[in-house]
């Protein structure tokens, strides 16, 4: 009976660059929105959109939750860990 290889290290290494990818796509949308919301507040243009902008970034950069209250919320506690 024929065993499939299983290759952890490539695993773990595909997983870090999609993780590594993810966060700087994420990093240049959130410099995105942070240079938008500037240049709403220098220029007089952009006033009619400087509260869409503000709620915007309110919405989803500002709203930070604890890692350990996430994580309880997920069931990670109350689970056994397997190495």
């Amino acid at each position: 009976m024929n065993h499939p290889y299983c290759n952890d290290q490539a695993y773990i290494a595909e997983s870090f660059l999609i993780d590594e990818d993810y966060i700087l796509q994420t990093s240049r949308l959130a410099t995105f929105k942070i240079n938008s919301y500037k240049l709403s507040l220098i220029k007089a243009a952009f006033c009619k959109t400087r509260e869409e902008i503000y709620n915007n970034l309110q919405s989803s950069l500002f709203n930070y939750k604890d890692p350990t209250i996430l994580l309880a919320d997920l069931g990670f506690f109350e689970e056994e860990i397997d190495n």
